[in-house]
């Protein structure tokens, strides 16, 4: 058994902010979309503006998604393949749309 703690840190940062349903949906919802702005995440799921971006900012701050800017709006994307897989397992989706 490996024995150093901190090498799993950000394994387990990533895995406590998918744990949260609001953000589960968003990551998911980006992986069978592709891209998105955050109007279009409002409208989905129903809730304001200003959540949304909250859950945003932590995933962001995790890498978990990346913001691009086009134009006046923020694009909203999935970067990395293993988020994918992750979320495949947990939702028991077959595949993503890239």
């Amino acid at each position: 058994m490996d024995s150093n703690y901190q090498a799993y840190q950000k394994s387990a940062e990533l895995l406590k902010a998918l744990a949260h349903p609001v953000r589960l949906c968003i990551v998911h919802g980006l992986l069978q979309k592709g891209k998105s702005n955050v109007t279009y995440i409002q409208e989905c799921l129903d809730l304001p503006q200003s959540t949304i971006s909250q859950h945003l900012q932590k995933l962001r701050s995790l890498d978990i998604v990346r913001a691009e800017r086009s134009g006046l709006e923020m694009i909203y994307s999935v970067p990395d393949e293993r988020i994918g897989i992750i979320i495949k397992i947990l939702i028991g989706e077959d595949s993503y749309h890239e």
